[in-house]
């Protein structure tokens, strides 16, 4: 594996940080919208991560022979099938005929702590990229 690599891999879990942190923002934002352009309240959205391959065009012939490491990347965005959760507001302009109306299952609490996990990962995939540099720098130097 080449410190290359590692740069590649850091950036593919940068990336995929990023777009946790917009789904839990956009999940926050939502967390009382009862109507929606296709309908209903608005549904809870996470990602799922995935192990993918990574390229470098440094590593290009070490790839032929040796297992290169991966990086992660979003495989999908799945939205909450659950049913919503019915508070009784009569008076609500989406209740409906029982004075009930439906909200998202969004639980802001849960949704900040990954959120939360979701700057965390990020920070460690800066410094890992900043640990790598810092190796090249060092390794250049020491061949000057």
């Amino acid at each position: 594996m080449s410190l290359f690599s590692v740069l590649s891999i850091g950036a593919s879990g940068m990336a995929a940080q990023r777009i946790r942190a917009e789904l839990l923002t956009e999940n926050l934002a939502n967390a009382e919208t009862t109507r929606t352009p296709e309908g209903g309240p608005y549904r809870r959205k996470d990602a799922v991560f995935e192990s993918t391959p990574t390229e470098s065009p440094f590593s290009s012939v070490f790839n032929a022979q040796l297992e290169a490491p991966g990086g992660v990347a979003v495989a999908e965005v799945v939205t909450d099938t659950s049913a919503p959760e019915m508070r009784y507001l009569p008076g609500h302009p989406d209740a409906n005929a029982d004075g009930y109306v439906a909200f998202p299952k969004v639980n802001a609490a849960e949704d900040m702590v990954d959120l939360m996990g979701a700057a965390r990962g990020y920070q460690a995939n800066v410094a890992a990229i900043s640990a790598v540099k810092d190796m090249i720098q060092r390794s250049i130097d020491l061949l000057r």
